[in-house]
């Protein structure tokens, strides 16, 4: 499934990193600790957070993710939404908690 897809059928809101929307999603990562992240998060996941400064694009980057999903009706600061966009990272968001994108990310992808 397209970062894309995940942004219609969720509803999702896209702050930036419109270059990348085209990336597949193998799977999903919730977690709100980089170290976390930066161990156990694969290639191709959409990291689940309410981080929102711009070291959460430079673990995207590192650990190859398809996107970052801000929950919690959560807002990007001005230099994540730069970072995402030169790293073509999709960051995207939501008001729903946490816990309701997780369960519905993974309905949506299992």
């Amino acid at each position: 499934m397209k970062v894309t897809d995940i942004v219609e059928k969720l509803e999702l809101k896209v702050f930036s990193g419109h270059e990348g929307l085209g990336k597949e999603v193998c799977g999903g990562y919730t977690s709100d600790l980089l170290s976390d992240v930066m161990g156990h998060a694969g290639a191709g996941n959409a990291w689940i957070t309410i981080q929102s400064h711009r070291n959460v694009i430079a673990i995207a980057s590192l650990r190859d993710l398809s996107a970052v999903i801000l929950t919690c009706g959560e807002k990007p600061a001005d230099d994540t939404v730069a970072q995402s966009n030169e790293e073509g990272i999709p960051l995207l968001g939501t008001g729903l908690s946490t816990f309701e994108l997780s369960g519905k990310l993974y309905a949506l992808i299992g």
